[in-house]
């Protein structure tokens, strides 16, 4: 099992790597690959698989943590380059999802790309868990949440003519079989980290080695970490390689309190597990 993070807000030193507000994934896997997200923008997720010397690697299924832009942005180039890729997410992906920033409201969802309707023949929505290829699988919907979300204040979604707060019904995760035992693959995790976890467990109870990606701590109060901690040292302090939304100030808590096992993931990081 092998991670090439493709695309991060922050990119390795010294490399010729795009940075960009997002996230993507490549995994090699024993049973074939997966593109887990896609980034902002086509340009970025094309410019770094060739910076990486990936263009050409086969990709036999593509997968979707959540419909916003950040992540789904870069759909058309993933369209183009891997035709017959079907693409895995939750049922809720193609509800409408909106920001509201300094007034202005805007459309962030997959239900607004231009590329929905070459995307729509190729998904595969569902809230149950489902194998996408040996060794991955995703976590299906993540609930119950008695946990807080990774939330933002500005994400909304509708309800009758209203925009309320969203409850990120479409987030997902990934869960890959390595080495014994299983790593979680995090987008955005707005379903809230504690919530993904506990539902892993109620799943599956094989050894965590490691949690990659986004988990969206940056608004995350001190005892909602300290929370965390607890469960993360339970479940023998993991690998935590973190990136995208999961904010500098929790990344420096959980680095000081955990030590080497935490670490930074941007673009250009590439992962091992046996």
């Amino acid at each position: 099992m092998r991670l090439y993070c493709l695309v991060d807000n922050c990119v390795q030193r010294g490399s010729s790597l795009w940075g960009a507000h997002g996230l993507s994934f490549l995994i090699e896997a024993e049973g074939g690959n997966v593109l887990w997200d896609v980034g902002p923008a086509p340009e970025v997720l094309r410019h770094n698989l060739r910076a990486l010397e990936l263009e050409d690697t086969r990709v036999d299924a593509i997968a979707l943590s959540h419909a916003h832009d950040d992540h789904v942005g870069g759909l058309e180039a993933a369209l183009d380059l891997y035709p017959a890729a079907p693409i895995y997410a939750n049922e809720a992906l193609l509800e409408p999802r909106y920001s509201i920033r300094r007034g202005q409201t805007r459309a962030v969802g997959l239900d607004s790309s231009p590329n929905l309707p070459r995307a729509k023949e190729r998904l595969r929505l569902s809230d149950a868990p489902q194998a996408i290829v040996a060794g991955v699988r995703t976590s299906g919907i993540i609930g119950p949440r008695p946990f807080p979300l990774g939330a933002s204040h500005h994400h909304r979604v509708k309800e009758g003519d209203a925009l309320v707060a969203d409850p990120y019904r479409d987030d997902m995760s990934l869960v890959l079989e390595a080495g014994g035992g299983i790593v979680l693959l995090c987008g955005c995790c707005h379903a809230g980290l504690r919530n993904t976890l506990a539902t892993l467990r109620a799943q599956d109870r094989r050894p965590l080695l490691a949690i990659v990606g986004g988990t969206h701590l940056e608004a995350a109060s001190d005892a909602e970490l300290d929370q965390l901690i607890l469960v993360l040292r339970a479940e023998g302090e993991p690998r935590l390689y973190l990136n995208h939304c999961t904010g500098e100030r929790a990344i420096w808590k959980l680095h000081h309190t955990l030590g080497e096992c935490v670490a930074a993931c941007p673009a250009g990081t590439v992962l091992d597990f046996g």
